[in-house]
């Protein structure tokens, strides 16, 4: 049993900044690479940011880049996206998701199996 609890989520300021935590438990985490994906009301689901197995390489969306960072700690099962400078439109329920990859340096948005239940984010003044 693969599972992904996501974390960190809340209500904040334009402005303001959240850190989000994927807890991963039941697979060897350094085989796959870690998105974090949101949705909000009424929109598709879209792909927000990605770091490979090893935490070598990493890529983002052009909406949150310069502002979020997304980071691994292996060894604590652990996948963390640091949200700045946090606009109106970046609300959404955001998810944690795993794909398998092996040794490869995978970092896209395509064909994740594992999903999170979701934590929800609302930035408003």
């Amino acid at each position: 049993q693969l599972q992904l609890v996501e974390s960190g989520g809340g209500l904040v300021q334009p402005g303001g900044s959240l850190r989000l935590s994927c807890v991963a438990s039941g697979f060897t985490l350094d085989y796959y690479a870690i998105g974090w994906f949101r949705q909000a009301p009424g929109k598709e689901r879209e792909g927000v940011s990605c770091i490979s197995g090893s935490g070598g390489s990493a890529n983002y969306a052009d909406s949150v880049k310069g502002r979020f960072t997304i980071s691994r700690d292996n060894a604590r099962n652990t996948v963390w996206l640091q949200m700045n400078s946090l606009k109106p439109e970046d609300t959404a329920v955001y998810y944690c998701a795993a794909r398998f990859v092996g040794y490869s340096d995978y970092v896209g948005f395509i064909d994740f199996g594992s999903w999170g239940q979701g934590t929800q984010v609302t930035v408003s003044s």
